[in-house]
């Protein structure tokens, strides 16, 4: 007892002085730590994997049929945020992730706007599946004859996994290792047998791939973003992981090339297998689940059916870890005294956050209800591509003040600081391409967290000195 009493009062005195090199050493002192590397590629996957069931055909209505080149070009902008992120979690393995890492950087405000901002891309991500989950489930209801409208199932799905979030998910990760290992397969199997289908042409997405003027790449790979967001969300369970400083950036990196290998070949194979636009709908409306209509056109509709009910069970999974991972970024800025305490209460039974839980249902629920897919994932994309833009910023001000805090990770990126300004303008870049809605999405941050920050945060809050103010007044001083 003395101990973790020690090791909790040395870890308030590590942020309060900066030190962030004496927080590292008591975080993994005083934390039990059960996932591997497997569990931490596992984890990483399971947030990505939902990206691929609905924006293939979003992003062909923009594209056409070369979207695997805009898958590419979307992971080559993840690719300095992972690596980043990879640094950020081995010098900083606890919970709360993106959300630490920046607090601690720049402060309480930059915090405050981060903290909301991730858990409204998080919660707007889960919306986004329970809305794909909802046209893959009518597609099974379609088959066996059953009425039922989308709103319906997508409401029913939210307060279902709302609920299971608040009585506990201590198994989420046996649960999902099977349903991920098996997505996978699947979708590898299909690009396999798409190879044997006679209208099969790879002139089709090549073609169209390399015709296609710069702007409407940009523009797809900033829509498809969506797809690799999840790639870092293991982060924010850091203080679980055995041996971070190797198990975080191995996880994070391998997982991203497994996802950019699936998604890149699943679009390429799914537009030289299918002839002519099928991603639009007879009525013109485009088809929201596009890997059952793939299925279904490789080996008709009772496969079909089969990959639509595995979907739905991907997606669903996806979901539940989703509320789980908003919420605790609420949970996470209640305990830092930037929100209201309420929000880090623990339900006495089930010790969970549950007035946490219920706020990042309540807010899915209204973005279901209101928004077209579509603006969904352009809203979730948006927010996370200004995250990613915040995080190798990140790497830029720790390494520049490191003398000061004591930055020296166990993994450091290769190729800084060309990969984090690579990072910073091609995601500048696609936020400007991907339209009003996303610039909207992240003004509503901004002003939310500041508005927060000073009617709330800024009295609470204890403050402490960062390396960002650190590195301000080094360059004044020169």
């Amino acid at each position: 007892m003395h101990m973790v009493k020690d090791s909790i009062e040395n870890i308030v005195k590590g942020v309060a002085s900066g030190d962030i090199a004496t927080v590292k050493d008591e975080v993994k002192a005083t934390f039990a730590r059960t996932i591997g590397l497997s569990g931490v590629v596992i984890i990483s996957l399971s947030a990505m994997l939902p990206g691929i069931f609905v924006t293939p055909t979003f992003a062909a209505e923009i594209m056409g049929p070369g979207i695997w080149l805009a898958f590419l070009l979307a992971a080559a902008v993840v690719l300095p945020a992972a690596i980043s992120k990879s640094e950020l979690a081995s010098g900083m393995p606890s919970s709360g992730g993106s959300y630490v890492f920046l607090e601690r950087t720049y402060g309480p405000l930059f915090g405050t706007i981060s903290g909301l901002g991730l858990w409204a891309s998080f919660l707007l991500k889960s919306a986004f599946s329970l809305i794909g989950f909802s046209a893959y489930f009518i597609f099974i209801t379609t088959f066996f004859d059953i009425e039922m409208t989308m709103m319906t199932l997508s409401m029913s799905a939210l307060v279902l996994i709302t609920t299971v979030n608040i009585l506990g998910v201590s198994k989420i990760k046996t649960i999902q290792t099977p349903i991920v290992v098996t997505t996978i397969g699947l979708l590898l199997g299909m690009s396999i047998m798409a190879l044997r289908t006679p209208n099969f042409d790879a002139s089709v997405p090549l073609d169209a791939a390399f015709s296609t003027d710069i702007w409407t790449l940009a523009e797809t790979a900033g829509f498809v973003f969506v797809a690799y967001a999840g790639v870092t969300k293991v982060a924010a369970i850091g203080d679980e992981v055995k041996d971070p400083e190797k198990n975080l950036p191995a996880g994070i990196l391998v997982s991203l090339v497994i996802a950019t290998v699936v998604y890149s070949l699943l679009a390429f194979m799914m537009m030289a297998a299918v002839p002519g636009e099928w991603w639009f709908n007879d009525d013109g409306k485009v088809v929201e689940d596009p890997i059952s209509v793939f299925a279904a056109e490789l080996a008709g509709s009772t496969f079909g059916v089969i990959v639509a009910i595995i979907s739905v069970l991907t997606m669903i999974s996806m979901a539940l870890a989703g509320i789980l991972a908003s919420s605790r970024f609420l949970f996470a800025m209640a305990r830092d005294k930037l929100l209201p305490s309420k929000l880090e209460e623990m339900n006495t039974k089930y010790e969970t956050p549950h007035w946490a839980i219920l706020l990042t249902g309540a807010v899915m629920g209204m973005a279901i209800l209101l928004l077209p897919l579509k603006d969904v994932v352009k809203l979730a994309s948006g927010f996370k591509i200004m995250i990613f833009i915040m995080i190798n910023s990140c790497v830029i001000v720790l390494r520049q003040t490191s003398d000061t805090h004591g930055w020296d990770p166990a993994y450091k990126g290769p190729l800084y600081p060309i990969m984090q300004i690579w990072g910073i303008v091609a995601g500048c870049f696609l936020i400007s391409l991907l339209g009003q809605k996303a610039f909207i999405g992240g003004a509503v941050a901004v002003v939310a967290g500041i508005i927060t920050y000073y009617v709330y945060g800024k009295k609470n809050y204890q403050e402490k000195p960062v390396p960002f103010a650190t590195l301000r007044k080094n360059l004044r001083s020169k």
